[in-house]
């Protein structure tokens, strides 16, 4: 008797306890939420370039499939020359953007005419909700979307009910008859067509208790699944449910929750897939893994008919949709399209950027929303093109062997939003991101900035100096001797400052460096964005600093943009997982170097293009000039840079090997070719420069040349500081 009254005072105090504690864990349950990143959304309006192709194309990477009832969002349908379509509703860092119905139109190429279908009436701008790009994973590896109660299919619960708890409504936590009859069907079939558990108990066994099969768990889980009834509402147990069960596996991430399950087999919202859809996923609450539809195709389509034979025998649907539903394949995509491994190295970019201001536990946790400026749709065409010319240089130079590779960054010159980075030939997660990580001479990329130094000073300095383009040897410190010498291994005498960067004269820029000092070209190299200790070596003149393609692209980003220094940006704005704005990126801009001086540089840089060293992009890129850019070689052609824009883009290619063999390439036969390719289809837009009220030209009046003279280009030059009425007359 005595110890009956022990066993049961122990006994109430345990369910006391447990009570106490299931409370505390239900109501105080943090699931980890992976950050979800986004691409820049896709903006539509008249007169935008764009074909119908491309648009289905951007429609199908974002998940929407061709329908021609249109009687969903993120369903298309196409016509001649239209496409109609319902957009889906998205919480942008501005507010939301509820579904709209819509019509565009195509004329010659481009946007003609976008028409809201529901009012008749033209629209100005559509934006198209972000493509999903990447997750930063819980340290659990767990990814997870939450689903709020309104946001459950009523076809899902009823289809969950079929299979996993016909009396989840009339039940307590145990349904005894409900434990019977799946003895009963199961014996009766010879498999295992029914579960004894209620949603209730296979709730607790995942989110209360460990996977051990013993007396005492179940015990456990039987008295957990009563308490929990009794403090909470069928609705947050099945909403609960539907967020925790597991129901598939991606490499190390488990896949957990209907929510995740549908973007991961389907690439779409819960809310848009079909009926024969919604039976497959709750197919796999049985066995995802078992019944995984890419692996066994045949068990998930036999498991996915069953939960639609039981929905009909309990009265959800009838036997003529059930047939219709059994006829449909299973259709899951082949991969998901939110995979890493589709933009790797930006991703690797946009995890540094974020670590300058949130915690590794923030990003892996607390479920932030990251918008970025990855533009996807240059982007992908510059993976497509890189690669095949990529493909091309490598047979070119195969006798070298070993695998060449590359790096690239393209940016919107005025805003330094980056959007596009390739980080080499393989795109794989986890691979070297040569786009940040790997430093190398940057050759002739630097001769803009000692050309620019000078043009800062110029009471001493204009596009007309004379420069002395002669053989020099250097006795360096350390005892050793510098012999620098021209590509074309001849100097050209006396030469105009302009021709001697239009023509990357290596021997003209040793001599106006020397004159200038390397200090001063130091501190113009940091003024225009580079941030690292900078050896004094007179082979800095001729570009034997590392730089990483990334470094590059901000010291051209503040050439191109008049002066005017931009950081490069990779992240527009962050949310929290209630769509609460954390923090906006906006626009950052400095003046880093005089506007003048900078004009006068770019302005040689569009002669490099028309006549210099660059000059292929006259037939490569004929539709889009004028351009400017530079071509960067180094020794033994172990490097291949180039550095181009135009208007609106910007973008600085590398092509070389990791272990620094020769590649046989220039800068204009390597990295150029692949610039080329990749911008072709970028969009971008002939320069355009801005010219400063300080900047004034030089006629082509006889009377300004002493000497027989070629006729020279229009020139400018500093207006208070016009160069002299008569200048020598100089080969170039």
């Amino acid at each position: 008797m005595q110890l009956s009254i022990i066993l049961v005072c122990t006994t109430g105090v345990y369910l006391l306890w447990l009570d106490a504690w299931i409370q505390k864990e239900f109501e105080g349950k943090r699931w980890s939420l992976p950050a979800r990143v986004y691409a820049s959304p896709i903006e539509l309006y008249a007169g935008l370039p764009m074909t119908k192709t491309l648009l289905v194309e951007n429609l199908s990477a974002l998940g929407y499939v061709a329908d021609e009832r249109l009687h969903h969002s993120g369903r298309f349908r196409e016509q001649q020359n239209s496409i109609a379509f319902i957009t889906r509703p998205f919480t942008y860092w501005t507010g939301k953007e509820a579904a709209r119905s819509l019509r565009i139109d195509f004329q010659e190429g481009q946007i003609g005419e976008i028409i809201d279908l529901d009012t008749a009436s033209p629209v100005g701008v559509v934006r198209l909700e972000p493509e999903l790009i990447g997750k930063i994973y819980p340290q659990h590896n767990e990814d997870r979307i939450l689903l709020q109660d309104d946001e459950i299919p009523e076809f899902l619960v009823k289809a969950l009910l079929a299979m996993e708890d016909r009396g989840f409504y009339r039940h307590h936590g145990l349904d005894f008859r409900g434990i019977l009859r799946a003895l009963y069907t199961n014996i009766r079939k010879a498999k295992v067509a029914q579960g004894g558990s209620t949603l209730t108990q296979q709730l607790v066994k995942n989110y209360f208790l460990s996977r051990e099969r013993t007396f005492w768990r179940k015990l456990n889980e039987m008295a957990m699944a009563l308490l929990l009834e009794r403090h909470y509402s069928k609705q947050e147990i099945l909403t609960a449910y539907c967020n925790e069960i597991y129901l598939g596996q991606h490499g190390a991430r488990a896949i957990h929750g209907f929510g995740t399950a549908a973007e991961f087999y389907y690439g779409r919202p819960l809310a848009e897939l079909n009926n024969d859809q919604l039976a497959l996923v709750v197919a796999l609450v049985r066995g995802a893994t078992y019944y995984d539809p890419r692996k066994h195709p045949d068990r998930a389509q036999q498991r996915r008919d069953l939960v639609l034979d039981n929905m009909v025998e309990q009265g959800y649907l009838s036997r003529q949709d059930a047939d219709v539903a059994q006829r449909l394949s299973l259709n899951v995509i082949a991969k998901p399209a939110w995979t890493s491994a589709k933009y790797p190295a930006f991703l690797d970019l946009v995890r540094r950027h974020l670590l300058r201001d949130y915690t590794m536990t923030d990003l892996q946790d607390a479920g932030l929303k990251i918008f970025t400026t990855l533009d996807t749709t240059i982007h992908r065409q510059a993976q497509v093109n890189a690669s095949r010319k990529l493909a091309e240089l490598q047979r070119k130079t195969a006798r070298s062997g070993g695998k060449i590779q590359m790096a690239a960054v393209i940016i919107r010159t005025g805003t330094g939003d980056i959007l596009s980075l390739i980080g080499g030939s393989n795109a794989d997660p986890g691979s070297f991101n040569r786009a940040l990580d790997a430093r190398r001479p940057i050759g002739s990329l630097i001769k803009p900035i000692i050309y620019l130094t000078a043009l800062s000073a110029p009471q001493q300095y204009s596009l007309l100096t004379p420069l002395e383009d002669t053989n020099l040897t250097l006795k360096l410190e350390n005892g050793s001797v510098w012999k620098p010498e021209n590509y074309d291994k001849v100097s050209h005498g006396t030469v105009y400052l302009y021709d001697a960067l239009k023509h990357s004269y290596n021997l003209a820029t040793v001599h106006l460096g020397l004159q200038l000092g390397l200090d001063k070209v130091i501190g113009t190299l940091l003024k225009a964005g580079i941030d690292r200790k900078l050896e004094k070596f007179p082979s800095l003149l001729l570009g034997s600093v590392e730089l990483t393609p990334m470094e590059v692209t901000q010291m051209y980003q503040t050439i191109a943009n008049g002066g005017f220094q931009s950081p490069l940006n990779s992240i527009s704005a962050v949310l929290d997982s209630d769509n609460k704005p954390l923090q906006r990126y906006g626009l950052q801009v400095k003046q880093a170097l005089e506007p003048g001086p900078v004009f006068l540089v770019n302005h040689i840089l569009t002669e490099v293009v028309a006549g210099g060293t660059a000059r292929s992009l006259q037939t490569t890129m004929a539709e889009y000039l004028p351009l400017a850019g530079k071509t960067g070689t180094t020794n033994d052609l172990r490097d291949s840079w180039f550095a181009g824009f135009g208007d609106n883009l910007l973008a600085v290619t590398w092509v070389g090997y990791d272990d620094n063999r020769p590649t046989r390439f220039t800068g204009a036969t390597g990295a150029l070719q692949l610039w080329s390719a990749m911008m072709r289809d970028s969009g971008i837009q002939p320069v355009k420069f801005i010219t400063p009220e300080d900047i004034g030209w030089l006629s082509r009046h006889p009377r300004l040349f002493s000497g027989n003279c070629p006729e020279l280009p229009l020139l400018p030059y500093i207006t208070n500081y016009k160069p002299s009425d008569h200048a020598g007359c100089y080969s170039g």
